[in-house]
């Protein structure tokens, strides 16, 4: 892997972890450089099949994380890998830390007024939590789907998409191009490419959720995190996502946090169990959903508690 480019870190942005996209970086580098093959600069004629193409992310590394809501620990001393091109769910009870650890993957936890986390995550070798390391380039690498759709209100469709690259500074002759691409790879360019000018706020809510990941990967990042992102969608846009993450984790590391035992059994190809802020179990779905090591997972995943 190319060697980061570290910067500075400036303060850090006034944002709102409920609003705030994890696209909205500055004009500088991410702090693990994309792969020349995953660019998207050049538009596909048919892009699924390009979505799916293979493109080599990178690990995430998370080891003794604490995490703090004021004097309160929410997250106590967790450790788990988090593999290249793989599909890791994060399941367990509501409380349990699962959003928590997510958020401090990509520092969106410290936004919270109050709210720290000590420990380690790295993406490949870069210790995203380094002083030296730019939270707003961390996020551009990182990139988050939160569990509402959350499109640009006053933005069009295609500038929903566009916002995130023209903050990195892309060259408007290949933003329509990137554009177009980033909304055929969610299989959502069929559906929208005679209303680009409209509203991205008039979509439907599947559509919305479709329209955020494009605009995540839009600026090519390395890991995707998804916060239950088709808790609020009805079953044929939740079939959509799902499909959607299958090809995904083709280019990306996908960390997906959700409920739905069902959903993390179809696309996730390793489960973890928290509870009460503690990792419980990490392995292979199939293995965490048959034959789990720990009682707890087991009461868990058969409904008995939860």
């Amino acid at each position: 892997m190319m060697e980061p480019e570290i910067t500075k870190d400036p303060s850090p942005p006034e944002v709102s972890p409920a609003e705030q996209p994890s696209e909205h970086p500055p004009d500088q580098s991410p702090p693990a450089q994309p792969p020349a093959s995953g660019t998207q600069a050049t538009a596909e004629p048919d892009a699924r099949p390009a979505a799916a193409r293979k493109r080599q992310a990178h690990s995430v590394l998370v080891s003794d994380l604490h995490a703090y809501y004021g004097s309160q620990e929410s997250i106590k001393g967790i450790s788990i890998n988090f593999p290249a091109n793989e599909v890791t769910a994060l399941i367990g009870p509501s409380g349990s830390g699962k959003s928590t650890v997510v958020r401090c993957i990509n520092r969106m936890h410290e936004e919270i007024p109050g709210a720290r986390a000590e420990g380690s995550v790295k993406l490949d070798d870069l210790d995203v939590y380094d002083p030296k390391v730019d939270v707003t380039a961390v996020r551009r690498a990182i990139g988050m789907v939160f569990q509402k759709p959350n499109p640009f209100p006053t933005m069009s469709i295609f500038d929903n998409v566009a916002a995130g690259l023209r903050l990195t500074g892309t060259k408007r002759d290949n933003l329509r191009e990137v554009v177009h691409q980033s909304l055929r790879s969610v299989g959502l360019w069929a559906e929208v490419k005679n209303r680009l000018s409209e509203p991205g706020i008039g979509l439907s809510g599947g559509q919305q959720q479709r329209l955020c990941i494009a605009r995540t990967i839009a600026v090519e990042p390395e890991v995707i995190l998804m916060d239950e992102p088709a808790s609020a969608l009805d079953p044929v846009s939740t079939l959509k996502i799902e499909e959607l993450v299958e090809e995904l984790k083709q280019r990306y590391t996908i960390v997906i946090v959700t409920h739905n035992m069902q959903q993390a059994a179809r696309i996730a190809d390793t489960t973890a169990f928290m509870l009460e802020g503690e990792l419980i179990e990490h392995g292979p779905t199939n293995d965490i959903f048959t034959n789990p090591n720990d009682e707890r997972t087991e009461r868990y995943v058969t409904g008995k508690f939860g």
